[in-house]
């Protein structure tokens, strides 16, 4: 095996949960392929670098191994390398909205009856 679909590859190597999430993420442009948007349907080979954009973050990988099949996460994780500006770019994104929760004002209790109608008030519900 020389080559992979670009969707199936990212299934295998858990990057999304299913096929149809990581083709729907290459139609919207979140995936990279050597620089260049990705659809679906693209060749994967040993040695690219991809840009994958996900709930979990920016991704910056080169892919090491070639995969159709979806196996444990130990075994996904070996189908790529991140790379150290990708790992440093998350943590420092993760450390941010760490400090940013710090600052974020809950309410003390559950809303009275009076601030429940200003909230479906402020939602446009009527």
């Amino acid at each position: 095996m020389t080559s992979v679909r670009i969707d199936k590859w990212l299934w295998a190597a858990r990057f999304f949960k299913t096929r149809a999430l990581a083709a729907r993420a290459c139609d919207l442009g979140r995936i990279q392929s050597n620089g260049q948007a990705a659809k679906p349907a693209r060749d994967v080979r040993i040695g690219d670098m991809l840009r994958v954009t996900n709930d979990g973050g920016e991704f910056e990988v080169e892919v090491l191994l070639l995969s159709e099949i979806r196996g444990p996460a130990s075994v996904a994780q070996t189908l790529y390398r991140e790379t150290e500006t990708s790992k440093e770019s998350r943590q420092k994104a993760a450390a941010e909205h760490k400090a940013l929760r710090q600052f974020e004002e809950l309410p003390a209790g559950r809303p009275s009856k009076r601030d429940r109608r200003h909230i479906i008030k402020f939602r446009g519900r009527n």
